[in-house]
């Protein structure tokens, strides 16, 4: 009979790796697949790892084949898929048997299987780094008790990346903290993507480069402050050829971006949090307009096309902007993870948390190594405000300003740059616009208002 040190079930793209850098790691890893095929095809092509990973066919064998304590990963979609899983897989283990969820789990729902788990060990993690992660070390963001993390840390610590020797994993808080962390890092991603598509627009349609040319231009880049996966990415994105017709890559790919959803649930509890991250919300909303072809191109014959040639800035000015706006767009995930974390009650860990991004996830990036010395000087002061990147913000914002503006002269959208000048603009003016809406509230609705010489509860003239 089997001792394997940790079971997985999900043998999709994701499990299959992760099962495969568990066995790396000299880890005992069972496995199982619903389709019992894609199991034996997964055992057999596991090559040098082969002794290390066992196959079984049903769940009674999985289980069988576990050390006591047993420690089941699940790797399946989220929703229902996982509940079914749990249903299915429970009556099976011991009461100090745990389960543990390192899918695309929306955090609430994660918080109700804690909580319905009660006693029995859950945790609920998230993974970061796609399937090249996945496989030879991904981001690993806890949930759950502590006690449960720590039976299975050494084997999620040794199977996740690493900076400088430093583990990217580590626990975050109880029930779905793990998962919430991983949800604002996928709005961030989806803000960051979002940001470097609006630089590439400025280039092919404001500036009339090429994508060979972009490539270079993202290249360059990737050499200084903007260093980072992303960068890299899209700078082998831009400069490849498709082997069918010769022509760029991009050139043949539709507008059209797809999502998971997880960007989305980050926008929405956002808003329940009360917490502006107008960037990422700008970005989710540019992937929802993305897929609107047809009207797209309606707008397009009606009004004709927007991009004009855009010659009063230059790739520095491009090049500042999107510093200013990574900046600005991970400050405002670490205010929403700050704001859900006194919510919750959870005390996200937030320097370890930029440390565990620094290597292994989608956002991996040289800003974050200075983020976690920013955060672990002072962990409530929003990163804006932290003296390194003031300084940044300082030398760029202007860059900023001048990018957005050009762009909306010439007709290029820029929904997230601009969301998030916005936002810098409004964190920077102590006196702003809303006393006009409070005096609207009052004179439709007699809702009062605070007066700048003391007192709450005030109204105006207006009903006199």
């Amino acid at each position: 009979m089997t001792n394997a040190d940790i079971g997985l079930i999900g043998l999709g793209t994701m499990g299959a790796a992760l099962a495969m850098n568990i066995a790396d790691n000299g880890f005992d890893v069972a496995v199982w697949n619903r389709t019992t095929s894609v199991t034996r095809e997964f055992a057999n092509n596991a090559g040098d790892l082969s002794s290390k990973v066992h196959p079984t066919d049903t769940l009674q064998d999985l289980v069988a084949s576990l050390s006591k304590p047993r420690a089941i990963i699940l790797m399946v979609p989220a929703g229902d898929p996982v509940d079914q899983q749990i249903a299915a897989l429970r009556p099976l283990l011991d009461d100090d048997d745990m389960i543990i969820d390192a899918g695309n789990a929306n955090f609430h729902e994660t918080n109700r299987r804690a909580r319905d788990a009660g006693d029995l060990p859950f945790l609920g993690i998230g993974v970061s780094g796609g399937e090249e992660g996945a496989r030879f070390g991904p981001s690993i963001m806890g949930g759950g008790k502590r006690a449960y993390w720590d039976r299975v840390s050494h084997i999620l610590i040794a199977i996740s990346a690493k900076y400088d020797d430093t583990p990217c994993a580590t626990w975050m808080g109880n029930e779905g903290a793990g998962h919430f962390v991983k949800a604002v890092h996928n709005g961030i991603e989806y803000a960051d993507m979002q940001m470097i598509a609006e630089a590439y627009g400025v280039m092919r349609d404001g500036m009339g480069m090429v994508p060979d040319a972009i490539g270079d231009t993202f290249s360059a880049w990737d050499n200084g402050t903007l260093d980072s996966y992303l960068t890299e990415i899209s700078a082998k994105v831009a400069k490849a050829t498709d082997p069918k017709t010769g022509q760029p890559m991009l050139d043949v790919i539709v507008d059209a971006a797809g999502q998971k959803g997880t960007g989305r649930w980050t926008v929405i509890e956002a808003q329940h949090l009360a917490t502006p991250i107008p960037a990422i919300d700008a970005a989710v909303v540019a992937r929802n307009l993305s897929s609107q072809l047809d009207k797209r191109a309606q707008g397009e014959a009606l009004f004709g096309a927007a991009p004009l040639p855009i010659t009063d800035i230059s790739l520095d000015d491009l090049e500042g902007a999107l510093i200013a706006g990574k900046i600005i767009c991970y400050a405002q995930g670490f205010e929403m993870m700050r704001k859900a974390s006194d919510q919750f009650g959870w005390t996200l860990p937030l320097p370890d948390i930029a440390r565990v991004w620094r290597e292994g996830c989608i956002i991996r990036s040289k800003m974050l190594n200075d983020m976690a010395d920013a955060l672990t000087n002072d962990a409530d002061r929003n990163l804006m405000f932290a003296p390194f990147f003031a300084g940044l913000l300082r030398a760029n914002h202007d860059a900023l300003r001048r990018v957005v503006a050009a762009a909306a002269i010439g007709g290029v959208a820029m929904p997230a740059l601009s969301s998030g000048l916005a936002y810098f603009d409004a964190m920077r003016t102590a006196r702003g616009t809303a006393n006009m809406i409070q005096g609207q509230r009052d004179f439709f609705g007699a809702h009062g208002f605070t007066r700048v010489d003391g007192g709450t509860g005030h109204h105006g003239p207006w009903g006199a």
